[in-house]
Order: C-alpha cells, then sequence, then structure tokens
C-alpha cells in the first residue's frame, strides 16, 4: 500500500496541533501537588506556600499542629482515561531526568 492511502474501514490517525499563549508559556510554580478524584474523573491542585510554616493549636482538641499556609495556583482536571496516559508520561520524564542529571529523586 502507498505512502498515504487509506485501508477500508481505518481511520486517519490523529495528530494534536498544539499551540501555547505566552501567559500560559510561562508556566506556574508549584511547591506541591494534592490530587483527588470524584466520580467524574481526577483533580489535580498544584499549589505554593506562601508564607513560613507555625506552630498552631487546634481550638477542639487543644493539640498542636503546624500550619502550612498555602494558595492554589492551578487546577487541572483529567478524565480517568488520561490519567494512566500521565503517569507513563511522568515515569518516562523521570527515568530521562535521572540519567541526564545523575540525580535519583
Amino acid at each position: 500500500m502507498a505512502r498515504g492511502e487509506k485501508r477500508l474501514n481505518d481511520e486517519p490517525e490523529s495528530r494534536l496541533e498544539v499551540s501555547i499563549t505566552p501567559e500560559v508559556e510561562a508556566g506556574q510554580y508549584a511547591d506541591f501537588t494534592s490530587v483527588w478524584h470524584t466520580q467524574d474523573g481526577f483533580v489535580l491542585d498544584f499549589a505554593v506556600i506562601t508564607r513560613p510554616p507555625a506552630l498552631a493549636d487546634d481550638p477542639l482538641s487543644g493539640d498542636s499542629y503546624v500550619s502550612v499556609p498555602t494558595r492554589i495556583v492551578s487546577r487541572v482536571r483529567l478524565p480517568p482515561a488520561q490519567v494512566f496516559e500521565l503517569m507513563k508520561a511522568l515515569e518516562q520524564q523521570l527515568t530521562a531526568y535521572e540519567k541526564e542529571t545523575g540525580q535519583k529523586v
């Protein structure tokens, strides 16, 4: 079969053509990520620490705890089917990073 020809009942391959605005291209720094799910999908909340952690007292129990004030800088919602693809991509990139830098994360 010649290049570019389609066989009967074959769908053409999909190719994403990704673009990004200058505002989004710079990215957001995050100190940590919180991951949770709903019935419809997964949510990744990326957050930054807004000021140094401080010792605080729980008003109900009286127990002391370390309060870490944070602010979510970005929330990403993913359909369940996309989570596995994200995990594979993160594993591939982590392996490449460790090979390139010699640092184990």
